[in-house]
């Protein structure tokens, strides 16, 4: 991404001033990050390559906004974020209730594993799982997701998950612990729903 032969702010310079060749060059450079975030933060309802496509406009609609004060790289992230999580939120249509009745058979099998205090070996339980963590982060407002796939599951800091969504320490980790707790009573809720 940080290609050394690129003169990111004389393309800049020249896209500012409508040059065509510059905007292919500049789309050719932020492409892969784009992508990457796209392929993390899509949603499922949203195709990818729509999804970037809005995400390249966004940054070319805006360009004369960057200020150059952060890194240009840095600045492209927070627009594509920021529309994945616009359209996360716009694609959050789900019940408030959990039950385990809407679960599949793996997923009751690792539930009720989990409160037998069973270990989870095989591989098939363990993609179980992993079926049913992500069915538990879908239920979550899609910023309370985004933190904690930032903080718990990428491993990146309070400092780098606010560059990256330019909330405030504090407010990533609220909504972290806020999070937590809302995955724990999800948790409850499918547990007791088979009482």
């Amino acid at each position: 991404m940080d290609d050394p032969d690129i003169d990111v702010d004389s393309i800049l310079a020249q896209v500012r001033e409508g040059e065509e060749d510059a905007a292919a060059q500049l789309l050719d450079y932020i492409h892969p990050l784009v992508m990457k975030i796209v392929w993390r933060r899509c949603p499922a309802s949203v195709a990818e390559e729509d999804m970037a496509q809005e995400i390249f406009v966004r940054v070319f609609k805006n360009i004369g906004q960057f200020s150059g004060k952060a890194h240009f790289n840095h600045w492209v992230s927070r627009i594509a974020v920021n529309t994945c999580i616009t359209h996360l939120i716009k694609a959050k249509n789900r019940r408030n209730e959990i039950r385990k009745a809407d679960l599949s058979e793996e997923h009751q099998a690792v539930l009720d594993a989990s409160v037998a205090d069973e270990s989870v070996a095989a591989p098939d339980e363990k993609v179980a799982s992993l079926e049913l963590l992500t069915y538990l982060l879908e239920r979550l407002d899609p910023r309370d997701r985004l933190i904690l796939e930032l903080k718990e599951l990428e491993q990146k800091s309070i400092k780098e998950i606010s560059a990256l969504t330019g909330w405030t320490g504090v407010n990533v980790r609220v909504r972290a612990m806020r999070a937590k707790a809302k995955l724990r009573l999800y948790w409850k809720e499918m547990l007791e729903s088979d009482r």
